[in-house]
């Protein structure tokens, strides 16, 4: 009697990618690897991006060797995409090229997640007019609430926010929960 083995192949894992993008200088670690742990649970395959393939460095030290530069990104290879905060993220606040990005994946309807100082980069690219969201805000630094407000955005003093495909949290101590939600998000 012969014996015959059975292949199941299952068509209902999708495997989702992101790609979470950081200042070459001064992205704040916790946000970064946190955030990607709390992905990688989740089975969720993640590329890294900015200014360039160098090493860039975190505020607390850590060191990521980014898989591309920002000029090589293509929306269509994503589900999400996501902006890590930390200092460093400042130096996208302006940038056109972000910006352009940025309206792609919303054109694209794609997930758009940013945390701590991060939102400022959705704001000023225009896409949170009229949406709740949150950002870094302790009372002795009100610039970034006010570049939320100044751009349309509906500034909410939480944690984590979500309005329709867009993700916002508040900072550091946000990194895991807003890893959870972006991947909670990305199973519907």
């Amino acid at each position: 009697m012969k014996k015959y083995k059975i292949l199941i192949i299952r068509f209902d894992i999708i495997m989702r990618k992101v790609l979470m993008i950081i200042a070459q200088k001064g992205f704040r670690d916790e946000e970064l690897f946190h955030t990607r742990e709390e992905l990688e649970k989740n089975d969720i395959s993640i590329e890294i991006a900015s200014e360039t393939t160098d090493a860039a460095k975190g505020i607390k030290g850590g060191v990521v060797k980014p898989d591309l530069s920002i000029a090589d990104i293509d929306v269509n290879n994503y589900d999400a995409i996501i902006f890590v905060g930390g200092i460093g993220a400042s130096s996208y606040f302006d940038n056109k090229e972000i910006h352009k990005i940025i309206k792609n994946a919303m054109i694209k309807n794609k997930l758009l997640a940013a945390i701590c100082i991060a939102p400022c980069i959705l704001a000023k690219a225009g896409v949170l007019e009229n949406k709740k969201a949150t950002v870094f805000s302790i009372p002795l630094v009100r610039k970034y609430k006010n570049i939320l407000r100044e751009n349309g955005a509906l500034f909410q003093k939480e944690k984590i926010v979500v309005d329709e495909n867009i993700v916002t949290a508040n900072g550091p101590s946000a990194a895991r929960e807003f890893g959870r939600t972006i991947s909670q998000m990305l199973k519907k």
